[in-house]
């Protein structure tokens, strides 16, 4: 498979955008082939789905609700943010989890990481679950978030995922790690 990477020659940062920095990149194939790409060095990420019951015993995740300038919608999602420089991503996933719904879990687990768009992103999210919730702070929120926390039931998440307020890639690929967490994933019968 060596035929198929690419060597990088040079690299240059091309724009410092606050939360990711552009990079052109000039680089050749194992066969001399030359081109110039373009890669996004943005922070790891991490996404938290908090796990607790309801009043009547159902199972549901915690939830933020905000508004999204990407998208210019209101989406709910799970916890999730940044990782700081030095900062292991256990760490901020705890950190972000307080920050955002004023709750600390007794365990956090973590399921499953990916590069989010390895064609020019740089990072990865890691996903981790978090069980045995207890309130003990109000949100410490970052000057411009505002969120709201929303109880929702897990089946409502699952029948809903990629519509609505649940439009989101990261949330699909973190709720797909839940679900083979779970083992509610099953081989296809051929």
């Amino acid at each position: 498979m060596k035929h198929l990477t690419w060597e990088t020659l040079e690299r240059e940062k091309i724009k410092d955008c606050r939360i990711f920095d552009i990079y052109e990149t000039k680089s050749v194939t194992q066969d001399g082939k030359k081109g110039s790409f373009i890669q996004i060095e943005a922070p790891d990420w991490i996404t938290v789905l908090p796990i607790l019951r309801d009043q009547l015993g159902h199972l549901c995740f915690l939830m933020v609700r905000q508004y999204r300038h990407g998208s210019e919608t209101l989406t709910l999602e799970f916890p999730a943010g940044t990782v700081e420089k030095g900062e292991l991503p256990k760490v901020a996933a705890y950190r972000e989890l307080l920050e955002e719904t004023g709750c600390r879990p007794s365990r956090l687990i973590k399921i499953g990481s990916v590069s989010p768009n390895p064609a020019f992103l740089t990072n990865t999210v890691t996903y981790y679950v978090a069980e045995g919730l207890e309130y003990i702070q109000q949100q410490q929120l970052d000057e411009h978030e505002m969120i709201d926390i929303e109880l929702v039931p897990i089946n409502e998440i699952i029948h809903s995922m990629g519509t609505g307020y649940y439009n989101n890639g990261i949330m699909m690929s973190a709720l797909a790690f839940y679900l083979r967490w779970r083992g509610l994933v099953r081989d296809v019968k051929e």
